[in-house]
């Protein structure tokens, strides 16, 4: 296989020019630190492996979708748009290499945005733009290692006008694009290395000129690109290598792979602009924002459509790709039907731990199409607390965590008996049968108990306590019965409690047997009184859907222990409860 050369100024010009990215390609995932290892690894002279191009003929073109690469890159991510390539003199496709050519790209012709620690993402005060600099003044030469993180240069993001000092002089690196020639670089060195001095830097002059000099020897001199160009037109073969190509990658998931294959081989629909419209729509169209991905989608596709559910190549044939096409708008309904079920459960996307948990529930809503679990039907009051326990349990007990395919599977086996409703008794049996324990055993009830306040997990634990419940749609509040107020040091002196006392009732005060769900107009009232008079108001079902004891007098501050234990003892009979084959009731 003979190889060609090329500088890095030169790749770099012909992108979005005549290089373009084929359809199956997956999108860019790189993010800036292994942006700034690859750069440093350019300056040191490493190789940076080789790329594969694709040389497609004009008559060719109009039967693939292309996108072009993108210059800037983003924490919020980043799709490609796609590139109308008619008339495109020398069409070149990268079949492998996008990550490490966008990475240059966006290195010295672009930017990446950031987004600020501690600040909402949905502030526009989070995000900075900032650009790939090289401090001249490091000296990469004389670290004795390269430190933790592997970085030898001094390269970072910084905003576009860092402040210079003598200690640091930050260049932007693409400003090198500029030095086209010998001629064009002495001047633009000069004029560097002057105000390098006019910053007040007196340390040994080679520094700077040595890391400028290697920075313009990089892009410009070396012939830093090895690639092979693909000139055959079958497009079986040109797929085959571009599986093989990327196969190994590390980015490159199998479920990339799929989108991919599925993008080539859909003659009809644009796979890739598809699910990630998809992904977008169930992650910000819906009643609460999610945080699904394309992955979820992708695994959903396979299980939906009664495929293998571990992704193996060979099953990616033209007859499943085929299927899943066929497939797609019930796929889409019955996946966007579960996300609007949990949403109304409250779950979305900083309580939904696992998303692969849902894909039974979307196999559910595929098998019974006219269902949506919306209503208030004799059926819908049935099975929406099944499906409520199912997925609630599921997440709290990690059913579908780490290598999910086989749970997925015996899931999937589930649904194979002749009921109409949903099947819990069966998926319990299944996953059971591969190990996991869907029930609460003594481990689990424990791990749940130890559950305290600000815990991720909270809300699912909480929002077990509670069948009809509609939290997607209630604003709520997770409230501490016994109320915090009275844990200040100062009350438990008032009462004469030791501190051992203090220290007990502080381990026990988040835990999730002193922890409820309110809404905002029940935890207003109760804060605006005191605890056991605002308690007395309240009817015998607000205490029984709480799972609150009877027990007045453990509802004295002096007693909180044994109201805790109380309380735990229900919480676990109601767990116990939620697997008997019918929707989970309250417990005495």
């Amino acid at each position: 296989m003979a190889y060609h050369n090329a500088s890095i100024a030169e790749t770099i010009d012909a992108l979005n020019v005549t290089n373009f990215l084929p359809a199956i390609q997956r999108e860019f995932v790189w993010d800036p630190g292994r942006i700034v290892m690859l750069f440093d690894s350019i300056l040191r002279g490493y190789p940076i492996s080789s790329f594969l191009y694709w040389n497609l003929k004009p008559e060719n073109a109009k039967a693939w979708e292309f996108y072009g690469f993108i210059k800037d890159g983003s924490d919020r991510g980043v799709r490609n748009k796609a590139a109308n390539v008619s008339g495109v003199p020398n069409l070149t496709i990268v079949l492998d290499g996008q990550q490490r050519l966008t990475s240059l790209l966006i290195s010295l012709r672009g930017s990446y945005e950031f987004k600020k620690k501690y600040m909402w993402w949905d502030n526009p005060a989070a995000w900075e733009v900032r650009r790939l600099h090289l401090d001249l003044l490091k000296d990469a030469g004389r670290l004795p290692d390269d430190g933790e993180e592997g970085i030898r240069y001094g390269l970072e993001f910084l905003k576009k006008s860092p402040d210079q000092s003598a200690e640091h002089y930050w260049l932007e690196v693409g400003e090198i694009l500029r030095s086209d020639s010998e001629t064009a670089y002495e001047k633009y060195r000069a004029k560097v290395l002057k105000k390098v001095a006019t910053a007040g830097y007196h340390g040994d002059p080679r520094v700077p000129e040595k890391n400028l000099d290697c920075l313009y020897r990089a892009v410009w001199r070396d012939q830093a690109i090895a690639y092979h160009v693909e000139t055959d037109q079958d497009y079986d073969r040109v797929l085959d290598i571009f599986v093989r190509a990327n196969q190994g990658a590390i980015q490159l998931s199998k479920s990339d792979l799929l989108l991919s294959m599925m993008t080539a081989r859909w003659s009809h629909k644009n796979a890739r602009n598809e699910v990630y419209d998809f992904v977008d729509r169930l992650n910000k169209d819906l009643p609460l924002p999610n945080n699904v991905d394309k992955d979820f989608v992708m695994k959903s596709c396979l299980v939906l459509s009664d495929l293998p559910v571990a992704y193996q190549v060979k099953n990616f044939n033209r007859g499943n790709l085929q299927l899943i096409a066929d497939n797609w708008g019930r796929i889409k309904s019955a996946v966007e039907k579960t996300v609007r079920l949990v949403n109304k459960f409250g779950i979305s996307r900083d309580t939904l731990t696992s998303a692969n948990a849902l894909i039974p529930v979307a196999y559910y809503f595929m098998q019974h199409p006219a269902r949506n679990l919306q209503g208030t039907s004799a059926y819908d009051a049935e099975n929406v607390p099944l499906v409520h326990a199912w997925v609630l349990t599921s997440l709290l007990n990690n059913l579908f965590g780490g290598q999910s395919d086989r749970a997925l599977s015996a899931a999937r086996q589930a649904f194979k008996g002749d009921g109409d409703g949903f099947p819990i008794e069966a998926l319990i049996a299944e996953l059971e049968s591969i190990g996991r324990r869907p029930r609460f055993d003594e481990v689990a009830l424990q791990d749940f108990l130890a559950i305290t306040y600000g815990d991720r997990a909270c809300f699912l634990a909480l929002s077990l306590f509670y069948d009809a419940a509609n939290w997607g749609h209630t604003p709520y509040q997770q409230d501490h019965i016994v109320p915090q107020v009275l844990f200040k040091k100062k009350h438990f002196e008032e009462l004469g409690f030791d501190e051992a006392r203090r220290t007990r009732y502080l381990e026990l005060r988040d835990r999730i047997g002193n922890l409820e769900l309110l809404t905002e107009s029940e935890n207003q009232q109760k804060l605006a009184q005191d605890f056991e008079p605002w308690l007395a108001t309240r009817s015998d079902d607000f205490r029984q859907t709480h799972l609150i004891p009877d027990d007045d007098a453990l509802l004295h501050f002096d007693r909180f222990e044994e109201f805790v234990a109380a309380r735990e003892r229900r919480i676990t009979n109601r767990l116990l409860s939620l697997f008997d084959g019918q929707a989970p009731t309250g417990v005495e």
